[in-house]
């Protein structure tokens, strides 16, 4: 009887979620976030197609839906495999989702930016191309990952350590930063119902200091991620389901 009560419980709770994320336009925790009126043109710096989509996309449906100008900056194109010309047409294709201008999404395949697990970016030459990026495209503001990356993929961190590099450099200092905060694995994969300690957490913090944004659009998020076949995996499809990166991101100011 306990344990029935345990899972109508969850499966109430689990709903409210949901229906707190379907009328997120209305919610206070999304209120604050880049609404001084002005249309910014923010740059999210990644390290693989697909991030976009599976971590990220609660921002983006933010971002898009109050008409801010974004653009990606995609460090590699996931050729761990030998199919990095396939997942750069993904990227391309999911961004179509996202509503994301074709011209705005760059993706990189440099010798010393290859994806996996033993490859190590030199966070230098990772600032300088951000750099170059920013003046390019007269960037107001960067999103990217925080120094755990979410997963702990190494080039997840080599993208968080660049970024502190150029924001560090005297080009960087009067550029807005913010990085997607980590989360340990049992809020990871609670799906939405973490949108409740998302928000706790956020309190937290001093006003200003750090935003949780509900994802407005969550259909759009698994059609984003489904548009990467390559990866579209069983294992995959699990994890956009009961990720609460696809429910929920907690965005931190990086250079307060």
């Amino acid at each position: 009887m306990s344990w029935l009560l345990v899972i109508v419980s969850t499966i109430v709770v689990w709903v409210a979620s949901l229906c707190k994320i379907l009328n997120s336009s209305r919610s206070q925790s999304n209120a604050a976030f880049l609404t001084t009126g002005d249309k910014k043109n923010v740059l999210l710096v990644i390290a693989h197609p697909d991030d976009e989509s599976m971590f990220f996309s609660p921002t983006i449906n933010y971002l898009t839906s109050r008409r801010h100008n974004l653009h990606i900056l995609c460090m590699s194109n996931g050729n761990a495999d030998g199919m990095g010309n396939i997942r750069k047409d993904e990227l391309h294709w999911a961004c179509a989702v996202l509503k994301i201008p074709l011209e705005q999404v760059k993706v990189l395949d440099l010798v010393d930016f290859q994806d996996g697990f033993d490859k190590l970016w030199n966070h230098k030459s990772l600032a300088k191309i951000v750099e170059e990026e920013v003046v390019n495209c007269s960037i107001d503001l960067i999103i990217t990952f925080d120094n755990y990356g979410v997963s702990g993929h190494c080039n997840h961190r080599d993208v968080h350590h660049g970024i502190w590099s150029y924001l560090n450099g005297t080009s960087g200092r009067n550029i807005e930063a913010w990085e997607l905060m980590t989360t340990n694995i049992l809020r990871k994969y609670s799906g939405p119902l973490d949108i409740w300690l998302s928000i706790l957490s956020a309190m937290q913090y001093r006003r200003g200091q750090v935003h949780c944004l509900l994802n407005e659009h969550p259909k759009k998020s698994f059609l984003a991620m489904s548009q990467h076949r390559s990866q579209w995996v069983w294992f995959r499809k699990l994890f956009v389901s009961f990720s609460s990166y696809t429910y929920v991101n907690t965005l931190k100011r990086i250079n307060d």
